[in-house]
Formats: C-alpha cells, sequence, structure tokens
C-alpha cells in the first residue's frame, strides 16, 4: 500500500487507493525465450514507443502489440556475397546466404546452407540480433524499409546482395505499399569452374557403390536347377546342384543335392558365395584383387625409396564374371573348372527374366542318366487305416515313435475365423429321410464351420413328439459315404460346397435332406460364388438360357404376368409360380437353391418382414418388466461415451457389444431383432437415440405380449419358407435372359412380350 505524498505518515492519514476497485488481476503476456519455449511476462504498452508510424487513426488500432501480433513470423531474402580465393589470382568465390528478418523485434540473422566438402565453415554466419546501418548513419538499424530485392545492404563489413526472396515477403510488403522487383540471377562461381578441372588424386578411391542394388534387390535370389557330370572320373556319378545367383552384389554359390544314403560324406556346399569368374586359369597372385597398386619411385633403397599410389591403373587386370544374362535354361557355365549345365529355374526367376528380358519359353531340360542309376524311386510305405481314431491320428504314429497331433491349416483358420458378425458358419434347416413314420417330422440343423469344413448336427425336437432336443452329432469332418477307408490313401470329407438348399446327403447312414438355409448362409454363398457353383447367378442363368431356348414362346406365353400384378411399374411374377415354370421345363436339371438364388437376385422388392417393430417392442417390454431392468440411463451414458464424434450414430457391431456389457435381460435373437428394426444412416449406422426410444418403457407403453419362447419364436429355423424375396421382376428376368423366338415366329413374340 501507498501512502498520500502530502500527508503526513501517522496513524488515520493513510489513503487506501483501492477502495472502489473490482479487478485486481495483472496482464500477463507470453513473452519467448527461443523457439518453443515461453513464459508469462508483464510487459508495458509500447504502443507510442513503436518502430513503425501508425497506419491506423486513433484509437482504432489493433488491440495486440506487435511482439505478440507477428510472433513467429519472418521476412525470408537469398542474397550473396563474394570473396577472394587467396590462393589463386582474379578468382572469386560466391557464397549464397539467407537472410531472416523477424517482425516481432527487428532482429536479423543471417545462414549459409551447408554444402558438402566444401572445405568452408557454413551455418549461422549472423547470430539474431538487431544489426545497426553503418556510418554515415548512426543510431539507426536496418528495418523493412531497408531490405529488398536489389539492395546491397552492408553487415559487418560485408556486402550482401539481395537477389530473391519468398512468397510470404513478397505478399507481406506488396500489402504495406513497398513494390518487391522480379528475382535476379546469382552469377557464376569461377572458383568452383575451376574445381571442375579433373585432376588426378593422389590418393584416389576406387570403392564401388553397390547399396543401390542392395537396397533394390535385397533379399532376392534366383534360383537354377542344373548338373555336372563327372563320370569320367574314377567312381564319378552326376550330380545335381541348386545355382542361386544374389541380384544384390552378383555373387553366386552353388549347392549339391545329397540324395539320403548316398555314401558321400562331404557337405552339400560345393562352392561358397562369391564372384564367379567366367574364365578360370588359375590362382592369381597376391594383391591383384586390391583397389589400387603402389609404386615405388626412387628405388630399391630403403632409405631412398618413396612409394605412391599408381592413379593410372598402371598393370591393372580385368576378370570378366557371371552375370544373370548369362544364366538361363541350357547355359552352360565352367565353375572352377567344373563343367555345369543349367535344366531349370523357380518361379521367382522365371518371372524375373519375364519382365526384365522378356522371355516366354522356359521348357525345362531332361537330365541324363547313366545305366548304373536307379530309375525307381523308393517312397515311404504306408501302412492302411485301421479305423481307430481319425485318419491323420493315426498317420502320425508311422513317421515318429512319439507321434505329434496334426497340423491345422492355419491361413484357412485365419481368414474364416469369427470376425464380429461374420462368424463363418454356415446354417442349414434339414429333414431325416426315412421309412419309419415317426422319423418324417424331425427337424434339424446342420451347421458347417468353414474354418475346418467340420460338421455338427442339432435336433429341433417338438414337445411330446418322443425326441429330445439336443445335439443329435457333434462337431467333427464327415467322410464321404461309399469309399473304402482301410487303405493307404487319405479319405474324402464332405466340403462347404456341398451343402445346398435340396441336396441329399448320407451323414454316417443318416440320409438328410436340406430344406432351408439362414439368410447369412445364402449371403455368403452369393458373395463367394466363386466357390459355391450353386449360387453362382451367371452359371444359372447360362443353365435357363439352354433350356429354355427351345421353348421360350410358350414359357413367355404361359407365365408372363398380368396387368393386376403390376407394382410401382414393375411386373412381378411370384415365386410359386416361378418355381412351377422352372420345374415344369428343366425337371431334376435345376436345383431349389439355384431357384432361390435367382429369385433374390431378380426380387422387386424386399421381404415383408413376418414380425412387426409394434411385435417386437412388446416382447422386448415384456422382458424388460419381467425383470425389473431401470438401467436405461446408466445405457444412454455408456452410447454417449462410444460416440466419440456426437454423431448419434453407432455400428451394429458396437451396439450389440455395448448391450451385451450391460448385461441386458433378454435373449441375443430378441437383440438382434430389435437391431434390425431400427433406424439406419446412409452408412448403414443405427440411431442410438432411436434404440432409447425403443427400450423405453414410459415413452407409448404397448400392453404385454402373449407368453412365446423368444428363443425360438425369433430364429430364422423358426420360418416355414426360406428368404426368397418378394417376387421376380419379370421385364429385368426376361432382359437378361436374352432369348429371342424364331423368326418366323417374330411378330407372334413380339405381341406377347412384356411392355407391348
Amino acid at each position: 500500500m501507498q501512502r498520500e505524498a502530502k500527508l503526513p505518515c501517522l496513524p488515520g492519514f493513510n489513503v487506501d487507493k483501492n477502495l472502489g476497485r473490482t479487478k485486481f488481476h495483472k496482464n500477463q503476456y507470453f513473452d519467448k525465450i527461443h523457439d518453443g519455449v515461453y513464459y508469462l511476462s508483464e510487459k508495458a504498452d509500447t504502443k507510442a514507443y513503436g518502430r513503425y508510424s501508425s497506419i491506423y487513426p486513433q484509437g482504432e488500432e489493433p488491440e495486440l502489440p506487435s511482439w505478440l501480433a507477428y510472433d513467429g513470423q519472418r521476412l525470408m531474402f537469398k542474397a550473396f556475397f563474394q570473396e577472394t580465393v587467396q590462393e589463386k589470382w582474379k578468382v572469386s568465390r560466391v557464397r549464397v546466404v539467407n537472410i531472416s528478418f523477424f517482425l516481432e523485434d527487428g532482429t536479423m540473422k543471417i545462414v549459409e546452407p551447408s554444402v558438402d566438402n566444401s572445405g568452408l565453415e557454413q551455418g549461422v554466419l549472423v547470430r539474431r540480433q538487431r544489426i545497426s546501418i553503418p556510418d554515415p548513419v548512426k543510431y539507426r538499424y536496418y528495418d523493412i524499409l531497408d531490405l529488398n530485392v536489389g539492395k546491397e545492404p552492408e553487415i559487418y563489413g560485408r556486402v550482401y546482395k539481395i537477389v530473391d526472396c519468398d512468397k510470404f515477403t513478397r505478399q507481406f510488403l506488396n500489402r504495406l505499399g513497398i513494390p518487391v522487383p522480379d528475382p535476379i540471377d546469382v552469377p557464376k562461381d569461377s572458383h568452383e569452374e575451376v574445381q571442375k578441372v579433373e585432376v588426378l588424386s593422389k590418393k584416389p578411391n576406387r570403392t564401388s557403390d553397390t547399396l543401390g542394388n542392395f537396397l533394390k534387390y535385397d533379399r532376392q535370389v534366383l534360383r537354377f536347377y542344373g548338373y555336372w557330370d563327372d563320370t569320367k572320373s574314377l567312381y564319378g556319378v552326376i550330380h545335381d546342384l541348386e545355382l542361386y545367383y544374389y541380384l544384390s552384389d552378383n555373387t553366386m554359390e552353388v549347392k549339391v543335392k545329397v540324395p539320403p544314403n548316398a555314401g558321400r560324406d562331404y557337405g552339400p556346399m560345393l562352392v561358397k558365395r562369391m564372384k564367379i569368374p567366367k574364365f578360370y586359369a588359375g590362382l592369381q597372385s597376391i594383391g591383384t584383387d586390391t583397389r589400387f597398386t603402389v609404386l615405388n619411385v626412387l628405388g630399391e633403397n630403403a632409405r631412398q625409396s618413396y612409394y605412391m599410389v599408381d592413379s593410372l591403373n598402371t598393370g591393372n587386370t580385368f576378370t570378366d564374371y557371371y552375370k544373370d544374362n548369362d544364366l538361363g535354361i541350357g547355359a552352360e557355365i565352367n565353375v572352377f573348372g567344373r563343367r555345369i549345365i543349367i535344366t531349370d529355374m523357380d518361379v521367382f526367376t522365371k518371372e524375373y527374366y519375364r519382365r526384365k528380358y522378356g522371355l516366354d519359353d522356359f521348357t525345362p531340360l531332361i537330365r541324363p542318366r547313366k545305366g548304373d542309376e536307379m530309375y525307381q524311386k523308393i517312397g515311404k510305405y504306408i501302412p492302411p487305416y485301421n479305423g481307430f481314431g481319425s485318419y491323420e491320428d493315426s498317420l502320425g504314429n508311422c513317421f515318429k515313435v512319439m507321434p505329434k497331433p496334426p497340423k491345422t491349416d492355419f491361413m484357412k483358420f485365419l481368414y474364416h475365423d469369427k470376425q464380429g458378425f461374420n462368424s463363418h458358419v454356415l446354417k442349414f434347416r434339414a429333414k431325416i429321410i426315412s421309412k419309419i413314420p415317426e422319423n418324417e417330422e424331425r427337424q434339424f440343423i446342420i451347421r458347417v464351420f468353414l474354418m475346418d469344413d467340420t460338421i455338427s448336427i442339432f435336433e429341433l425336437a417338438k414337445q411330446n413328439s418322443g425326441f429330445q432336443r439336443s445335439l443329435f452329432q457333434k462337431r467333427m469332418p464327415v467322410m464321404l459315404p461309399g469309399q473304402n477307408i482301410f487303405t493307404s490313401k487319405k479319405p474324402e470329407y464332405y466340403k462347404s460346397q456341398d451343402f445346398y438348399i435340396g441336396a441329399h446327403l448320407n451323414l454316417y447312414d443318416f440320409h438328410f435332406e436340406i430344406t432351408s438355409a439362414d439368410v447369412y448362409a445364402l449371403r455368403y454363398m452369393e458373395l463367394h460364388c466363386d466357390k459355391f457353383p450353386k449360387a453362382n447367378k451367371k452359371l444359372i442363368m447360362k443353365k435357363i438360357q439352354e433350356n429354355l431356348r427351345p421353348v421360350y414362346k410358350e414359357f413367355v406365353q404361359l407365365y408372363t404376368p398380368l396387368e393386376d400384378s403390376t407394382r410401382d411399374d414393375i411386373r412381378v411374377l411370384k415365386y410359386e409360380k416361378f418355381k412351377e415354370a422352372l420345374h415344369r421345363y428343366m425337371g431334376n436339371k435345376i436345383t431349389e437353391h439355384e431357384m432361390i438364388t435367382i429369385a433374390r437376385y431378380y426380387s422387386s422388392y424386399e421381404k415383408i418382414e413376418q414380425r412387426s417393430r409394434e411385435y417386437v417392442r412388446r416382447l422386448l417390454h415384456t422382458e424388460l418388466h419381467r425383470f425389473l431392468w431401470q438401467d436405461l440411463d446408466r445405457l444412454k451414458q455408456d452410447l454417449r461415451h462410444r460416440d466419440e464424434d456426437k454423431t448419434g450414430f453407432l455400428s451394429r457391431e458396437s451396439l450389440y457389444t455395448i448391450l451385451r456389457g450391460c448385461r441386458i435381460p433378454v435373449d441375443v435373437e430378441l437383440l438382434n431383432s430389435m437391431l434390425d428394426h431400427l433406424c439406419k444412416d446412409e452408412d448403414d449406422r443405427i440411431d442410438y437415440n432411436d434404440l432409447l426410444r425403443f427400450m423405453n418403457v414410459k415413452i407409448d407403453p404397448l400392453p404385454p405380449a402373449e407368453p412365446v419362447n423368444v428363443k425360438t419364436a425369433l430364429w430364422w429355423a423358426s420360418e416355414k419358407e426360406p428368404d426368397c424375396g418378394g417376387g421376380i421382376n419379370w421385364c429385368k428376368f426376361i432382359e437378361d435372359l436374352d432369348l429371342k423366338a424364331e423368326e418366323n415366329n417374330g411378330n407372334a413374340e413380339t405381341d406377347l412380350e412384356p411392355g407391348h
């Protein structure tokens, strides 16, 4: 507290200057120690003492000071200066620099970009500071008006010529009304021109740069197969060889393929990795392969001798080595006196020669055989399967004393394992074929697991039927019927391609007929129609074309839908009529799964949902009331926490995970049915606000639903017919069928065509 100067410093005479004040804070600003380091500081108002006259009227100046408004902004100029070279007369060196002018405080910095092998100390020539203008001007510093293209500022005794500036600098000066001339060319460096004259170095460096080939061809090896005929020697044989050519450094290595029990005691390596010369005359003398030659220029006296590096490569010998263009099928190479003939190459090597040299003929050569060689290849004897365990488990006992479990196809498991809602499990509904009357109404669910082609069967038994609702057959691979399994040959098993609607299967002497499939199985088979021919629309349409070609006129006349069946300007043929027509003209040549595939492709509209939104909501509210669930607020918090972008939409997988994590006391089938009836956006994401309204039992309460078994009532297996779409778009089907009647009946067909 300060006292009044006119009053004595006595009790009662002090005046509190804070009376009436409401704000006691201090103005704080950010100041910069150096690049990247800031701190809070208190600065006085420096508008009255600014470096520039204000271009704004009084009272309309910007509130931010220049040190804060222009923080981090600078003007960049390109300049050069010349300096003479002391060792050479009339030779000067041109050095290019960058001049930076910082707008926040008027400081400058001069930096020379570093140049390799220049021999100069480059980098920061003048550190950041305010630079004063030399005499006759005193007490004034360089400012914006002193820096421009074409000007020659003198800084600490060195004159710089400004030749260019960056885009920001040019725009900034033009906005202030300062014109900026066009860039000026930098003069040539006479010292650099002199340095370009080739001079023989006293110690030349002759190391070859192989980094480029190493980065391009590292771990890329060409593999050749060949032989070396050594039968002219005593006890000589024909050696099968493998040649490896490394593209990164043009080296080669040769290995011998030693067969088992050959009686040879040497290793497989014939020639270690090295460059192999084309012409071998003998071992080279010591020092031949060195990088340079040393010459004695004074004599043999040890005291007066003087050695120097031979820069002219006097006496250097050139050695030609094998390259990739010297190798190929049928090529004969000399490897240190051994005649090796190449007979074949691997797939990567063939693709390399096809891409680089344009070769297409890779016919392998036949290796010659001598009379004493055996032509019969002896393989391992596998005893026949005895029926104990699986075939793979029994086969492991034939190779090792301590058998190991059979290896699974890991890549198939990786690509066909469960991934979110994509379960990779095909589900079919089937009935048993039997002469026993009690077995006629038995229904089964067959699951086909794509990861390992295993099959499981579950029986859907009705109440009071005498059969139990349980697992009929555990998950396991099923062998195809009618094959002799007690042999050494591996038995064949059912694959996923063998299952389709209408198929008759013999699963361990139980005969089944597949009657339906779930929507996931139908969609998966249609998306992978290259593996499932019964769901391949192109193959099915081709089959229909071949069978309907002779009876096309009759087919169109009998089954063209009437105008009464038009919906949304589209003529619709019911699936029952379409199925009747194909059975009439094709008989057993087409299966029911193929007809369903065509019906789904040419469906005129979506399948009518048998369970409405209100019915599913009644079932959900009944279950929530039954379990006294009241955690809707907690569910709302979890949904908003997952929606980081606050869009109001989440994916089906995320919603399913949240609902299961919140322990909603309803069955999984009811959850999936609820998610099917919620509102979605263009990206097929679900509106979770609609989900909250759907689950809120206080908004639009519904009467309780009749007690039903939710798990079976909402299951796809409870439907009577498979998903065949809503009807056939007749016009689109006839257009893709692309069949024309005979020429003599062309007019009659025109009258029968839809749309005429």
